[in-house]
């Protein structure tokens, strides 16, 4: 039987599986188990659903895919590692694939941030960054450093770090306060740079709200300045030329940290390993996941500069833990050999250099969207774009149905509120960009 002819719904039926148990993740769940979407293989570009139709795949999964789904390199290294060592403890204990993978990674990481920690996704990176701070100031003698800078529309992950370090409502609104001692910027979504391609001109001055925060709560107070070079989850807010380089000014002035939230933008995305070289701005930690395994297997990644790595470490007495954090499965066999397996296609394949030839095309296209009277601005920087609906009554209600008609219409991606983001796999092609937009057009047309 074909895979057009053998659906989920057949093994659903034939299986008697039921949709009440599993409680989903960021999801209308009613709504969902009422009129399920079910995705059910995935291959290059595309995925199928249940019904055996295919869709493109505007969003590299959830920007995890960058070197496309089904890479046969990258299973086979993952079943190997298994069937060789499938778990050992991260603690006291070590197996030869952690050194190696973090070595290739510092050796595409900008500056001295050249010691890698190993976590399980991008919220866990962030809140592990956190500590990170926390223990390099109290290391050098300036413990009382303890309050943490963000921005509004800020996305850090969902444990409590990162929801406090958040500047999305839905994100806090239900979960309290957040931790003590965490200041917003302003964001950088403004009128000035709508419909502008990559940096614009207006907007650098909003740096400036790290230096009135700094002057509020003390410099001697301020741990680390959190920031995702293009704040992505929110809607891709490419930053305004000059903004990233005077809050690396401002940290360096108060002695602060500056950590770099690349989750979204890191591995290519921006046209270069991490957003950070594409911006000529060196943070003192980059927070990273999704896709330094392709999205094959979980795992997050803090690169810390030596400088701070070496403080920490001297700090500490011999023979004693130095940073007393890490998680059962921070480096886990698994996720190292694809890590590994993903490093290799990227650099065998050019897809970082595949990308950034391919970026002036896809913001072109994406572009050409903008003589739409439902869209209100578009936005975008190497193989990362959104755009904007116009709000129909309750904000968030057209960006939803715009996603499930997308979807019904053959095309995945994720919308965020009324923001519609698209970051295609980095293996793409003119042809796939131009059917991404086709859909976009005619779904967005009809909405």
């Amino acid at each position: 039987m074909g895979h057009a002819e053998f659906t989920l719904r057949d093994q659903v039926d034939a299986r008697r599986i039921s949709l009440d148990e599993y409680w989903m993740p960021f999801t209308p769940n009613r709504e969902f188990k009422a009129d399920p979407r079910m995705i059910v293989r995935a291959e290059g570009m595309y995925f199928w659903n249940d019904r055996g139709e295919k869709l493109i795949d505007a969003s590299s999964g959830l920007f995890c895919c960058a070197a496309g789904h089904g890479r046969k390199e990258i299973a086979e290294a993952v079943g190997r590692q298994l069937l060789e060592l499938d778990f050992t403890a991260p603690f006291l204990r070590a197996h030869p694939k952690q050194f190696e993978l973090a070595t290739r990674i510092a050796g595409l990481t900008p500056g001295d941030l050249n010691r890698i920690f190993f976590c399980n996704s991008g919220s866990e990176s962030v809140e592990s960054a956190m500590k990170v701070a926390l223990a390099y100031h109290q290391a050098r003698g300036q413990g009382g450093r303890n309050v943490f800078v963000s921005r509004d529309r800020a996305y850090h992950g969902v444990n409590f770090g990162g929801v406090s370090l958040s500047g999305l409502a839905n994100n806090r609104r239900k979960y309290g306060p957040g931790l003590p001692g965490i200041a917003h910027m302003r964001h950088t979504h403004i009128k000035e740079n709508f419909f502008v391609p990559g940096e614009g001109e207006h907007g650098a001055e909003l740096a400036e709200d790290l230096a009135r925060i700094v002057a509020m709560y003390g410099a001697e107070n301020v741990a680390a300045c959190f920031v995702e070079p293009i704040a992505g989850s929110t809607g891709v807010l490419v930053p305004p030329k000059g903004y990233l380089k005077r809050l690396r000014e401002i940290c360096d002035q108060h002695g602060i940290l500056l950590v770099f939230d690349e989750v979204i933008t890191g591995w290519g995305r921006t046209g270069q390993a991490f957003a950070a070289q594409s911006f000529d701005v060196t943070p003192d930690m980059i927070t990273m996941a999704k896709a330094v395994t392709n999205g094959a297997q979980p795992m997050g990644v803090v690169a810390v500069s030596e400088r701070i790595h070496d403080t920490i470490m001297a700090a500490a007495p011999e023979g004693a833990i130095e940073f007393f954090h890490g998680y059962t499965y921070s480096g886990h066999p698994a996720a190292c050999a694809a890590g590994l397996a993903t490093l290799d296609i990227y650099r065998r394949d050019g897809l970082f250099e595949r990308g950034r030839a391919l970026s002036p095309y896809f913001l072109d296209a994406l572009f050409s969207l903008r003589d739409l009277p439902v869209v209100t601005d578009i936005r975008g920087y190497g193989m990362l774009g959104a755009l904007d609906v116009a709000v129909d009554g309750t904000p968030g209600k057209r960006g939803h149905i715009l996603q499930k008609k997308l979807f019904d219409n053959g095309l995945h991606l994720k919308t965020t509120g009324d923001a519609a983001i698209i970051a295609p796999p980095l293996i793409a092609e003119k042809s796939h960009v131009d059917r991404i937009v086709e859909v976009l057009r005619k779904t967005l047309a009809a909405l």
